[in-house]
């Protein structure tokens, strides 16, 4: 049997993806990151316009933080307070995905193209690993001496 843990959309154990348990008829279509980066931006500007980029970072790192807890509490030794309600984190990584489309859209970033670039470079690695600097190729290590 494969571990689907890894794949996108399949997950095992607390936060899994809802959407499995519904049939096709009731998911909502998928969205491209190009429309779900306008569909950020008519949201923000409906909402009164961007913040400034240090300030969407900030708060960027504000919702990790926050997907980090949650997973520190789903999956490591993190337990979740009396006082406070466990958050899943397909809702974390969903305000997470939504701050980094803001970012992209007030740096005039294309988050399919950067994505794609992202992907590219990735895959360049895992078809061809780096080659050693030139100048290091059959140079005595210092074990060697």
């Amino acid at each position: 049997m494969s571990d689907q843990r890894n794949q996108p959309g399949v997950g095992a154990g607390q936060g899994a993806s809802r959407d499995a348990n519904r049939d096709a008829s009731e998911r909502p279509a998928p969205l491209t990151l190009g429309e779900a980066q306008r569909a950020v931006d008519a949201s923000i500007l409906a909402l009164g316009g961007y913040w400034p980029p240090l300030a969407q970072l900030a708060r960027l790192f504000e919702e990790c933080g926050e997907l980090a807890r949650v997973v520190n509490q789903t999956h490591g030794p993190k337990l979740v307070k009396t006082s406070e309600t466990q958050r899943e984190a397909r809702e974390e990584l969903g305000d997470t995905l939504y701050v980094t489309l803001a970012l992209a859209n007030s740096l005039g970033v294309d988050a399919e193209d950067a994505l794609r670039v992202a992907l590219d470079k990735t895959a360049r690695r895992i078809i061809r690993p780096p080659e050693p600097p030139a100048d290091t190729v059959g140079a005595p290590h210092e074990t060697d001496l």
